[in-house]
């Protein structure tokens, strides 16, 4: 966990105080390797506590904490002795991703993850409920089943794929190498004969898939996908546009690979307006995404790309003009 952003922090922070009240005394650099922080982040988080409370903000209403050489303890919690709970909208994705890893091929100590479903499971039930839903198309169930079943016979997949950077479907023969639960969507890692290389296919995006007689047989340098550090890296061919985007367009920020959602507040914004940084590498496909988004969205970066909207939507609005204008010398 990183220090910097106000998603992480406050989460942080909310947690920091049953975390000390369990450990009086405990140092600082092991609460801070505890949080993934760094020992000056933990103590500017300190240091926001003590201005935290509940109003009326006098001795008893905030959170006091004592200092002894380089150890903590909290004399006053404010009431806020209770870590964060899952709701349950996050219990059941929870629950979705750990089901996903369960099954899939590969999974290093299975058991584990079987323990921690069945404990989430028994604390949803507590909360009242009983089962957990998973909206998946039948193309999608088909797929997967698909993929399954070829990484347990060994055997490799024709697909029809779905580049959204590109915007382009493609046929390709792959070899399947392993499933992966990245950042909550499912992807296929395979060697992709055409690429001659390893490449991830998400699997919402996979429109068909065939498999064939022929063995899975990846190269044996092919090297498994590093995910440690986020799936998305920027490349050379790639660019970046600042979208703004309206609530009703705020999905492209989880369907294409961005790099930053800032909230945009104000007046002068509907709630749930963000700016989005997103990655692209034709400029065409981002100029026909942001008119597909029927003024969803507006490009505030790169000014060519602006540019490029502007000019094919008003070409557009001149042809339907032309079209509802009567003809000269048409008859009635």
């Amino acid at each position: 966990m990183t220090g910097g952003g106000v998603t992480d922090r406050l989460p942080r922070l909310l947690n920091l105080v049953p975390y000390l009240l369990a450990r009086p005394g405990i140092p600082i650099t092991e609460a801070a390797a505890d949080f993934g922080i760094s020992e000056r982040q933990l103590r500017r988080d300190l240091e926001l506590l003590w201005m935290c409370g509940l109003p009326g903000y006098g001795p008893g209403d905030l959170v006091d904490l004592s200092f002894a050489g380089d150890t903590v303890t909290v004399t006053e919690d404010a009431g806020m002795r209770r870590p964060l709970r899952l709701t349950t909208a996050e219990a059941t994705a929870l629950l979705v991703a750990l089901r996903t890893l369960g099954e899939a091929p590969g999974i290093v100590d299975t058991a584990a993850v079987r323990r921690a479903t069945a404990k989430i499971e028994r604390a949803v039930g507590d909360a009242g409920l009983t089962t957990v839903a998973v909206d998946l198309t039948r193309e999608e169930e088909a797929t997967t089943a698909a993929v399954r079943t070829a990484l347990e016979q060994r055997r490799a997949l024709r697909i029809r794929y779905y580049t959204a950077g590109r915007d382009a479907v493609s046929q390709r023969v792959i070899d399947p190498m392993r499933l992966l639960l990245v950042e909550g969507r499912g992807y296929l890692e395979a060697w992709c004969r055409r690429a001659e290389g390893v490449r991830l296919f998400r699997l919402d995006r996979v429109e068909d898939v065939e498999r064939l007689d022929e063995p899975a047989a990846p190269p044996p340098d092919a090297e498994p996908t590093d995910v440690s550090a986020g799936l998305f890296r920027p490349r050379a061919e790639h660019r970046t546009a600042v979208l703004e985007v309206a609530p009703e367009a705020r999905w492209i920020a989880e369907y294409y690979p961005v790099d930053e959602v800032v909230e945009l507040d104000g007046a002068a914004n509907a709630p749930g307006t963000a700016r989005v940084l997103l990655r692209y590498a034709d400029p065409g496909w981002l100029v026909r995404l942001v008119l597909g988004l029927g003024g969803g969205a507006r490009v505030l970066e790169p000014p060519e790309v602006a540019a490029a909207v502007a000019e094919r939507a008003r070409t557009a609005l001149a042809g339907l003009d032309e079209a509802a204008s009567p003809q000269v010398g048409s008859t009635t």
